[in-house]
């Protein structure tokens, strides 16, 4: 378990009264992170709670529970009390895609949790090494046609959001693939770079270095709308496939007994925090984009993602693999 905290020079004054009404949380506030220090997720949370930490003059605590792609740490959250001193950083893992496999979850993640808001949406993108054959959408799936069950994709694990969005394309273009999970993004980067794998879907946030670098290619992206960081990649919808949307979602949550004068407290200040232009600078650095918004758009959202996925997962009898 690892720990930062963000104390701004105004906390270690005493904090005008109004700032500890019931709306606000006592603090220390933990913002608990289902994934190593590093990642998407805890990038994003560290922007966010330095900016509350301000904003509340309060310490904001970020901690790691990483394991099970944040499943862990969302069991863990569900437990606290709802004094919004505990938040969760949502993942997409967590909220949809295990739900959506019918894994055996210690906690409800309709019941279990108050949504607050939104933090960013980032697209995937469809990637191989510049060796290989076919470098659209349009060619890989003659390829895949021509070559049943030969040509490769690897993903960052069965189950992940990587995994799915292979599944999803499988069923579109109805063609047979080979899935290759590796234990995270980095291993499977490594084999696809080296030709060990011909393709994968992977997130923008660790793809776009390789990409840059010319190490990787990039085929399509896989959000509705080209993000501001691709404007010249196409969409799959763009790409023979319309409607194809998968996405890797963050947004911030709390206990599920969290009062909703409170809930609705943090989702206002969230929403100033996204609006500030040196976050929308920092976001768009990592592809995250849309975030904000009302609690209950963030609560709908987050279920059709569950319903999403969940008919993903039965059409592709999707399974963990060990």
């Amino acid at each position: 378990m690892q720990r930062r905290t963000f104390v701004t020079a105004a906390a270690a004054t005493l904090a005008a009264p109004m700032l500890h009404a019931q709306t606000l949380p006592s603090g220390p506030v933990r913002i608990v992170v289902g994934f190593p220090p590093g990642g998407g997720t805890d990038a994003l949370a560290r922007v966010v709670g330095q900016k509350l930490a301000t904003m509340w003059n309060l310490s904001v605590v970020i901690e790691n529970k990483a394991g099970a792609a944040g499943v862990i740490a969302a069991d863990y959250v569900s437990k606290q009390p709802g004094d919004g001193n505990t938040l969760l950083m949502a993942h997409i893992n967590s909220h949809a895609l295990a739900p959506a496999m019918g894994l055996k979850l210690n906690y409800n993640a309709e019941k279990d949790f108050v949504p607050i808001s939104m933090v960013g949406v980032t697209p995937m993108l469809l990637i191989c090494n510049p060796d290989q054959l076919a470098k659209t959408v349009k060619d890989l799936v003659a390829l895949c046609k021509a070559n049943p069950g030969k040509i490769s994709f690897a993903s960052a694990g069965g189950g992940s959001a990587q995994h799915f969005a292979l599944e999803m394309f499988k069923l579109r273009a109805q063609i047979f693939a080979l899935h290759v999970p590796y234990r995270g993004s980095a291993p499977a980067l490594t084999d696809l770079i080296g030709g060990q794998v011909n393709y994968c879907f992977e997130t923008m946030t660790s793809a776009t270095p390789f990409v840059k670098s010319g190490k990787v290619v990039a085929l399509a992206q896989t959000r509705l709308k080209r993000a501001k960081s691709y404007p010249n990649v196409p969409t799959m919808a763009e790409s023979g496939f319309p409607g194809f949307e998968a996405t890797v979602w963050y947004g911030l949550m709390g206990p599920g007994k969290m009062p909703p004068a409170m809930a609705q407290r943090m989702n206002e200040d969230v929403n100033k925090v996204l609006a500030m232009p040196d976050v929308q600078e920092k976001m768009e650095q990592y592809g995250a984009e849309d975030g904000g918004g009302s609690i209950e758009k963030f609560a709908s959202f987050i279920k059709d993602e569950q319903q999403k996925w969940a008919q993903v997962a039965k059409a592709a009898n999707v399974k963990v693999d060990a």
